[in-house]
């Protein structure tokens, strides 16, 4: 039982954190539907495995890091830089001609695990988020900075992460006939995504410093 109730938490709070739309899982879900079902699960299996390295990271420095907020706020700043040149990247790849069928053939041939990747990397707000919730649940004394403990909520966030992007690539996937929009405007929706998420970091981040 006390192996079970952390993979829980962590299975909860990656259902929760990643459910909302966001990079990764409306990229997955684009992914979908330009190159098909097993490119996107390979892109959900590369973006899983920088989450899992990305949560134990968070938990193994989540004491440290809850006492020096400064760092907090170090990673929100690059996190900022990186999400607001992301925004510019897909408004400006959004205003780009559409390629042809054949164009789209050749492109879906990317290695997409490794596309995964590297937007899983870029996107540094897991670290304090896991960070907020490991410190959170020890407080109540629901969590243990011990092996076991880490290990299964490690293992509770990877699953959850997966499930959710899986769902993403199933629900549009089964809707392709219908999702010519996200389609054609899936730029867009991304690049608005990671604008929100650019302008409610700096709203935050002037909170911080101005006290």
């Amino acid at each position: 039982m006390a192996i079970v109730l952390p993979f829980f938490f962590g299975f909860i709070a990656a259902a929760v954190g990643i459910t909302p739309p966001g990079l990764i899982n409306m990229t997955a879900a684009k992914v979908s539907l330009k190159d098909g079902r097993n490119e996107a699960i390979s892109f959900a299996i590369g973006a899983t495995v920088i989450v899992f390295f990305q949560t134990f990271l968070a938990l193994l420095f989540a004491n440290f890091i809850d006492s020096r907020p400064d760092i907090i706020n170090k990673l929100q700043e690059f996190g900022l830089f990186i999400f607001f040149a992301l925004t510019i990247y897909f408004f400006w790849k959004a205003k780009k001609p559409k390629i042809s069928k054949s164009e789209t053939k050749t492109r879906s041939k990317t290695n997409r695990f490794f596309l995964g990747m590297l937007l899983s990397v870029l996107n540094l707000f897991p670290i304090p988020y896991y960070v907020f919730i490991s410190i959170t649940l020890s407080s109540y004394g629901y969590f243990f900075f011990t092996k076991g403990f880490i290990l299964s909520f490690v293992s509770g966030v990877v699953i959850g992460s997966f499930l959710v992007f899986y769902l993403y690539i199933l629900f549009f996937k089964k809707r392709e006939s219908k999702s010519s929009f996200l389609m054609d405007n899936g730029n867009y929706i991304i690049g608005t995504i990671t604008g929100l998420v650019s302008l409610f970091t700096i709203f935050k981040l002037i909170k911080v410093y101005l006290g």
